[in-house]
């Protein structure tokens, strides 16, 4: 029988692992593909930002309901289910002829995603009762890493060398050689006092992380203080914290609200919750320097975020195992610290720093977010039953996901303002006639699309005034991204304070001592 092959738990890492990397992987590598998609299907730029937002929204939306489903009506069932959705999808995204078919895919494939990532922690809790826990948890968080990494550059070299729908072909294979791992390999498990979904709570939360998440995406069009997206953002207070009083009055809540009484949990969330905002803030800004302000292909840039990516893949699975032995909080607390110098040290580089003095700030960054992945994740899961692995995976991956997007809008913010304000400042010492055209060039410059705007100052006023108006909008631009990178140091460094602080006299046992003590329910399938 399965349950007694001695390589067991190590397939099912793999088949976690597998399914992770392309869930992950598709959160950056389809930017990349987003000028060939809108050429192919000639969408609008409404459209085509709907190709991203349609996948984080239900990513993000759905993402707690993944977990508990899989507690309810087992983890290996809704995984597979998962899987097949995903996979299928990402063929229809692949055939899709119309931005509309497109964006419909993307919306299905973000429901997959939203049931593989926390049931993939979930049934390594299950597959792993022993020491090696936490030496999976690393590989796992790393493969994470890895998968958001490296994006940029296989997503460059698919559209280079393939074509756009080469980013979604790809999860085909893997998604099909995961199923079939899967089947094999993975004992069925669930929470056993789990009898019923709580069908309130789970439109409330769920209708919450939309609102929140809508408005933070929306933060890129729309003015913070806008009604537009106060109106979400109260909206998703509203539903949240009416799920909050829900749930205290529920016997059997979709969140035991009892996980944030702990403080390994919630403290552990919350540090999650600040990387995401760092790590994927901080990712952008540096996809669109290397591309628009060095000029690099996709391709290229991504080679040179190989520093980063590797130490992902290194450090990743020795900060799991040293998780075991030291325990999270010395991790968590000189991880973000690490990664907080890294960004201060790319806060200080400009439109001409040498590549080379870039690669240390990526090896110190790319060793803090690999120490700090697998702690926070292993100190989270540690803390709360195991029975309740999958909805308290949900939580430490939504988490993430709400970061992540809060990232993305709140440096861009950031940013927008500061290169708007340089590039103004250089508005002002142009003749009056020019300043209505140059400050229509204000997106732009906000992109970092230096080239394009040295174009058409050049197609207008002349080579010399070509050359000016690209170095100016390159240091506006620059403006903007130390700014984001300053915004990043000081929230990698507030992660870092709150692990040290918050997990001070805290004692995180370890998920195989929970175990011990409480054996997960387990059939075989």
């Amino acid at each position: 029988m399965i349950e007694d092959h001695p390589n067991r738990k190590w397939w099912t890492l793999f088949a976690m692992c597998f399914a992770l990397f392309m869930i992950m992987l598709d959160n950056t590598v389809v930017n990349v593909a987003l000028p060939s998609i809108q050429r192919a299907l000639r969408t609008t730029p409404e459209n085509l930002e709907w190709t991203i937002n349609a996948y984080v929204l239900t990513f993000a939306g759905f993402i707690l309901l993944g977990g508990k489903l899989g507690d309810r009506f087992g983890r290996k069932r809704l995984f597979l289910v998962g899987l097949t959705v995903f996979t299928a999808s990402s063929a229809a995204c692949a055939l899709s002829s119309t931005d509309t078919q497109l964006i419909a895919s993307r919306v299905v494939q973000g429901v997959g995603a939203a049931f593989l990532n926390p049931l993939s922690l979930s049934i390594l809790v299950s597959a792993f009762p022993r020491k090696q826990l936490p030496t999976a948890i690393g590989i796992w968080a790393g493969i994470s890493g890895l998968g958001l990494a490296i994006g940029p550059l296989l997503g460059g070299f698919l559209v280079q060398n393939v074509s756009w729908s080469a980013v979604f072909w790809i999860n085909v294979p893997i998604g099909i050689v995961a199923f079939a791992v899967t089947i094999w390999a993975v004992i069925e498990s669930r929470d056993p006092s789990a009898k019923h979904i709580d069908i309130v709570g789970t439109l409330l939360v769920t209708g919450g992380l939309f609102a929140l998440t809508w408005g933070l995406i929306k933060t890129d069009s729309h003015s913070w203080t806008s009604p537009y997206i106060i109106g979400f953002l109260a909206l998703a207070a509203v539903l949240l914290v009416g799920f909050v009083v829900w749930e205290l009055r529920q016997s059997d809540p979709m969140i035991p609200l009892g996980f944030f009484r702990k403080p390994a949990f919630s403290i552990s969330s919350l540090v999650v919750l600040m990387v995401g905002v760092a790590m994927f803030g901080v990712i952008y800004f540096i996809t669109l320097y290397f591309q628009n302000i060095h000029g690099y292909s996709p391709q290229q840039a991504g080679l040179r975020s190989l520093p980063l990516t590797a130490m992902v893949v290194l450090v990743a699975p020795i900060a799991g195992r040293l998780n075991g032995r030291v325990g999270p909080r010395p991790l968590m607390t000189i991880g973000m610290a690490g990664m907080a110098l890294g960004l201060l040290g790319l806060a200080q580089i400009g439109v001409d720093t040498n590549y080379l003095y870039l690669i240390p700030m990526f090896l110190v960054m790319g060793a803090g977010i690999s120490m700090t992945m697998p702690s926070v994740t292993s100190a989270a899961m540690g803390s709360v039953d195991p029975t309740k692995a999958g909805i308290a995976s949900g939580v430490v991956n939504s988490s993430r996901q709400v970061g992540g997007a809060l990232g993305v809008a709140v440096f861009g913010s950031i940013a927008a303002t500061l290169a708007s304000d340089s590039w103004s400042s250089s508005i002002s010492k142009l003749p009056a006639a020019a300043h209505a055209g140059a400050a229509r060039l204000t997106p732009l410059v906000i992109g970092g699309q230096t080239a394009k705007i040295g174009h058409i100052a050049t197609a207008t006023s002349g080579a010399v005034a070509g050359k000016v108006a690209s170095d100016d909008a390159a240091a506006a631009f620059m403006h903007g991204f130390h700014g984001a990178m300053y915004a990043g140091a000081l929230m990698a460094a507030a992660a870092s304070v709150t692990a040290f602080v918050g997990l001070r006299n805290v004692r995180v046992r370890q998920p195989q001592e929970q175990q011990a003590e409480q054996p997960m329910a387990a059939v075989e399938m």
